[in-house]
């Protein structure tokens, strides 16, 4: 097929608003290196991390939630916490379903033409210690565009009759969510979600349900009917007393994707033995460890950034089998990303909000 040489993108040209997000139809036409793909972006889901870049909220140097004020005294040499320094201009996008479009010179052409989902969390490519890890579009340019350039075994192949923007709204949250669960080895036991009706919480609740979990869901008033739809089997309003509702040492795993000033009561209604699993780099007070209770109740901690292969592969199986459903909250045009970014930080939503690009 006849590939362009510009393409429409958006570019992260530093630290700072919405403004810092320039669209432009002259970007060049990425080229892939012999081991990877060029992909034609069909959709490509927005995450918290984009705002958390694009706000400097990963510096090195903040330390509380910036709220989209955090960038006035964030150098572009500022280091990050998932990488060395960003360099700017940036193509954001973490979640990408696309086509492969062309390959590398080691890559078999019989992949041209795979409708494919990519890796968020792409393995140190140079050096296989397993817990170093990039973010497509931190270090490397991701989705926020017509096309993208992936290391082709980060890219793969998904056979069912899902929409472009259903599997875009997949990779970041699911295979987070699923990587939490395999390694907290999540069962048929009581799970409790801090932040059910983000992407990943969303997530989380169907996954933990494949597994046979109990599932009680914490999350705003307006969305809890929500949370209670996509499969929760208890509900609770966030900042209630979990304490009293759920009773001490009554929680097998806690899942803490919004970590806030519920931590201590989180910890507190966790089994001796407990696991407790965050994915948030948020600051709160969970930066203040109850090492007593820690100790006290053998509860085992986990971080939830690197992702085991097996966690994609799992997810890739899941949507094939029909066994999980994608939750789409609304689409935009890619040069809307301004708009869908503000509806990101607003939060009246559940599910998730996909960019689509156009090739007209």
């Amino acid at each position: 097929m006849s590939l362009p040489d510009k393409m429409n993108a958006v570019l992260l040209t530093g630290y700072g608003d919405s403004e810092k997000l320039e669209y432009t139809s002259e970007a060049p036409l990425p080229i892939p290196s012999s081991d990877e793909v060029l992909i034609k972006v069909l959709a490509a889901g927005m995450n918290t991390i984009d705002i958390n870049i694009r706000t400097g909220l990963h510096a090195k140097k903040v330390e509380a939630d910036t709220s989209g004020n955090g960038f006035e005294n964030i150098a572009e040499d500022d280091g990050q916490l998932l990488s060395t320094a960003i360099s700017f201009p940036r193509i954001q996008g973490s979640d990408c379903c696309g086509l492969i479009v062309s390959v590398g010179e080691n890559i078999d052409k019989a992949r041209i033409g795979e409708r494919v989902l990519v890796r968020s969390m792409l393995p140190n490519s140079t050096n296989c210690e397993p817990y170093q890890c990039t973010t497509l579009g931190l270090k490397r340019d991701g989705a926020f565009a017509q096309y993208t350039t992936v290391p082709a075994k980060d890219t793969y192949a998904v056979n069912c009759d899902w929409g472009n923007a259903e599997l875009a709204s997949t990779p970041c949250s699911y295979s987070s969510a699923e990587s939490m669960l395999h390694r907290a080895s999540v069962g048929d036991e009581t799970v409790l979600i801090n932040g059910a009706a983000r992407g990943v919480g969303c997530a989380t609740i169907q996954l933990c349900k494949r597994r046979g979990a109990y599932v009680i869901a914490i999350a705003n008033k307006n969305k809890l009917s929500s949370v209670a739809g996509i499969g929760a089997d208890q509900v609770i309003e966030h900042q209630a007393d979990l304490i009293s509702m759920l009773g001490e040492n009554s929680v097998d795993v806690v899942i803490d994707v919004s970590p806030d000033d519920q931590f201590s009561s989180l910890l507190t209604v966790l089994k001796h033995g407990g696991r407790y699993v965050s994915t948030s780099t948020v600051t709160s007070s969970a930066d203040e460890i109850g090492v007593p209770t820690l100790h006290l109740k053998d509860l085992r901690f986990f971080g939830g950034t690197n992702q085991e292969a097996i966690a994609f592969e799992n997810l890739i199986s899941y949507i094939e089998a029909d066994e999980i459903k994608p939750l789409v909250a609304k689409t935009y045009a890619l040069r809307d990303i301004g708009a869908a970014q503000q509806d990101f930080i607003d939060k009246k939503y559940v599910g998730k909000l996909v960019l689509v690009p156009s090739h007209d």
